[in-house]
């Protein structure tokens, strides 16, 4: 019979966390792999030590080759591994047995003496804090997993610069252990507050976050205003993001985003996923910067003249381009090397020579181009009485690889 690898969760409390029968198959396991301070509760095993690290990889390599020897292991996680924890990956992959202890999430939320099925739950332990504003915008209850980097006064200067007032936070540090400590701060106290490494953190709404739904008003972003103001307008902005499809973990390009409209609008429906903004003009930059605080989107925003710097970022579900500046040709390029298999690229054109060329160089590299042309008329008063003014006509290019193409 092959021999079992058991993954077992403990508490900050060390051995008094684990049932009679964990702690016996940990003495009677011939290697015990775990962290430094969980394989300081037991200094009497006698059996073999291993400290994990190296890399998941790397723990696997060597769990495999214990395997092929026969040996019983024991692996100690700290709380439920299947939480943000190794569990789920070693379970695939050398078929291990997963034990849980109670998570860290469980037990403040136990602190506060309230349920969390309704929570919204994430983490930035060993991972960028980029995108978290509008992960938890709006979310009336949020808990989230820290590291030592990415810590609640961090988490907390972030959130303000994003303008969350509305939060208030509660700290568990060291749950279940002799230092444990649990305290609610606003944010900007807990901004100018150090917490033990070891805690958790949860978030309440103390009131109701401003609210936009899709088609933000041309006139609530930030923007430079020539005669008809230089910003995808609403209609053609909703337009452009419907024909991009987009998923709640889409990454996302724009090209040439002026204000940011199309970016932190995307940003709102793919909160999950990555927005990308490229933008050669210094004023539009600092413009996209305002708006990105105002509406609470974490973007990565490059100041450019694309093609440059196109190369650095993630492959792309879905590509709006706003503009090319002259370069077409070079942006489509690269376009369309690294857009993924069932990815789309949305176009809008003022003239119908950046719409032949447009369609020109869709197809020749292998994409099916469908082109919508939005002429939209906006009420306005006149005296009395009311007119229609109608706004520039823009073609909408939407392009996707056609089958069988390369």
């Amino acid at each position: 019979m092959e021999p079992n690898i058991k993954v077992i969760g403990m508490g900050d409390d060390g051995r008094q966390s684990l049932l009679p029968l964990y702690e016996k198959w940990v003495m009677e396991s011939d290697v015990l792999f775990g962290g430094e301070r969980l394989l300081a509760n037991f200094n009497e095993y006698t059996g073999e030590k291993r400290v994990i690290k190296g890399g998941l990889t790397t723990l696997v390599e060597q769990l495999n080759h214990l395997k092929q020897q026969q040996k019983d292991v024991v692996v100690l996680a700290s709380g439920d591994p299947l939480f943000y924890g190794i569990g789920g990956y070693l379970a695939k992959k050398v078929n291990a047995t997963i034990y849980p202890y109670i998570s860290a999430i469980q037990l403040a939320f136990a602190r506060i003496q309230e349920s969390w099925q309704d929570a919204y739950v994430t983490s930035v332990h060993g991972r960028s804090m980029r995108g978290l504003a509008q992960r938890i915008d709006g979310r009336p209850k949020v808990a989230i997993l820290t590291d030592q980097e990415n810590t609640p006064a961090s988490i907390a200067q972030y959130l303000l610069s994003f303008g969350m007032h509305e939060y208030r936070a509660f700290v568990a540090e060291n749950l279940g252990g002799e230092h444990e400590r649990c305290e609610w701060y606003d944010l900007e106290t807990l901004a100018e507050t150090t917490c033990s490494p070891l805690n958790t953190l949860i978030l309440k709404q103390t009131e109701k976050s401003p609210t936009w739904t899709i088609g933000i008003e041309d006139d609530a972003f930030a923007q430079r205003k020539p005669e008809k103001g230089l910003i995808t307008k609403r209609e053609i902005r909703t337009l452009s993001l419907s024909a991009l499809k987009l998923e709640q973990d889409s990454i996302v390009w724009d090209i040439g985003t002026c204000t940011g409209s199309v970016a932190i609008e995307a940003a709102r429906c793919a909160p999950d996923g990555a927005v990308y903004a490229i933008e050669k003009n210094e004023q539009d930059l600092e413009n996209c910067r305002r708006n990105m605080a105002r509406f609470r989107t974490d973007i990565t925003l490059v100041h450019g003249k694309a093609p440059a710097h196109l190369d650095q970022w993630p492959e792309p579900d879905a590509i709006f381009i706003g503009g090319t500046a002259g370069g077409m040709n070079a942006i489509l390029d690269i376009c369309c090397q690294r857009l993924k298999s069932e990815g789309r690229v949305v176009l809008n054109a003022v003239t119908i020579e950046n719409l032949y060329q447009a369609l020109e160089a869709f197809q020749a590299r292998g994409f099916h181009a469908e082109v919508t042309l939005a002429q939209v008329s906006r009420s306005k008063p006149i005296l009395n009485l009311t007119r229609f003014e109608s706004l520039n006509p823009i073609y909408i290019i939407t392009a996707y690889r056609q089958k069988g193409a390369s």
